[in-house]
Order: C-alpha cells, then structure tokens, then sequence
C-alpha cells in the first residue's frame, strides 16, 4: 500500500466503511495503513487500533522493476464481438443451384418433345454438287456469319468481327470487376452482352427468313420463306 496516494487509499476506506457500516479506521488497518486522528469516526480504543495495525500481515515485497496494475474486469472476448450482417448472397450448390438446373433442364426437354411432335426434321438426300439448292443455306446457327459476308469481306466477316466480339465478352470480367450479382448493379456487363446477343439473333433472322435465291433479300410474306431446319 506504499505506492497507492494516501487520498486515494482513505477515498477508497471511506467508500468501504460506508458499504459495510463500519469505521473508516477499522477499514485502513485492512489496508495495513496507519488509522486518522482526531476524525471522530474511529469508534475503537487507541490500544485495539495499535495492536491491530501491529499484528495485521505485512504487505508482501514487490520486486524491484516490476510495475503493479490494479485489474479491473475479465471480458470475455465473444461479448465484445458484433457482427452486423450475416452473408446473405452466397447458397449452397445443392439443393439451391442443382435444383434450378435441373427444373430448367426438364422445361427444355418439354419444349423439344412438344416441337417435334409438330415438326418433322426428315434426313435429306446426299448432297450432289451438279444439284444445289437456291439458296443455298448454311445451318442456322452459322447464319449470323453468312448474312455477315453479304455485307463485308470475308477476312472481315469470318475472322475479324467474331474474334473482336468474343475477346470483348472475354474481357468483361477484367474491366467490369464488379462482384455484386444483381443486374441493377452490372449494367455495363449487360450492356455489352446484350448488344453481342441482339445482333447475332437480329443477323440470323434476317439469313434465316429474309433471303431468298441467290441470297437476294426477299420478303417472307411474299415470297415464301427458304429455310430448312
């Protein structure tokens, strides 16, 4: 009790006195320190005083060099932890993910059963290079790329166009690095994949519909439509 300042040690003997109902001088012999005088708080005789501070147990020896800290609580450290918001745009691969897969792979699966009931898709004969078909058609998927050579060369239309717009989808992630997965905050994403799809659906509608011998752009509703699936 030799380091702690004799207003703060009789502060905190005052403070317990209080507490307990009992005088502030039993309270500093507690503390091994000497009891006030002339206070009239002290309701013990002089002689008890002494011969209680004489046989209260000495303070143990602080070594030299080391520094004593009065402790006051033990946290535990979960209660100072606050989490504000759980994870909420992350699910587990099954049953969330497999499950949609495998309802859209079943809606798929309907929808062809249902348009081959209704359209025939008979083999053709062996192709004859004497007998050519007019026009003649390359399969729909590549129709994009045939209507793109009735407008540029075919270096340009075969080979520059298409490499330039799958290096551009193949960009997107690099520049748009938005991790959100929300499309109101992916919009240049969209934008730009968007604009790829339109253009091959719009370039493959006009091959498939709107040209006709020798590739001559036609109308379907008035002249027929010369399309093969």
């Amino acid at each position: 009790m030799a380091d702690i300042p004799e207003h703060l040690l009789r502060r905190a003997a005052q403070a317990r006195a209080k507490a307990r109902g009992v005088s502030v001088d039993e309270v500093l012999v507690e503390f091994g320190a000497a009891p006030s005088e002339g206070n009239g708080e002290s309701t013990a005789p002089a002689a008890t005083v002494a011969t209680a501070v004489s046989s209260a147990p000495a303070a143990p020896a602080i070594p030299e060099g080391v520094r004593t800290q009065r402790l006051l609580t033990v946290v535990k450290a979960r209660a100072i932890q606050q989490v504000k918001k759980e994870p909420t745009d992350k699910v587990h691969v099954w049953p969330h993910l497999l499950g949609m897969e495998f309802v859209a792979l079943l809606v798929v699966t309907a929808l062809l059963i249902v348009f081959s009931v209704f359209q025939d898709a008979p083999l053709l004969e062996f192709a004859n290079p004497n007998d050519q078909p007019n026009p003649s058609k390359a399969p729909w998927y590549f129709l994009g790329l045939q209507e793109l050579l009735s407008y540029f060369d075919a270096q340009v239309a075969g080979v520059l166009i298409p490499g330039l717009g799958l290096t551009a989808l193949a960009a997107i992630p690099y520049v748009d690095r938005n991790r959100s997965t929300l499309p109101s905050d992916r919009k240049f994403a969209i934008m730009v994949f968007t604009f790829f799809v339109m253009a091959a659906a719009i370039l493959t509608m006009i091959g498939s519909f709107y040209r006709g011998p020798g590739l001559n752009f036609s109308y379907p509703w008035r002249d027929g439509i010369f399309f093969d699936l």
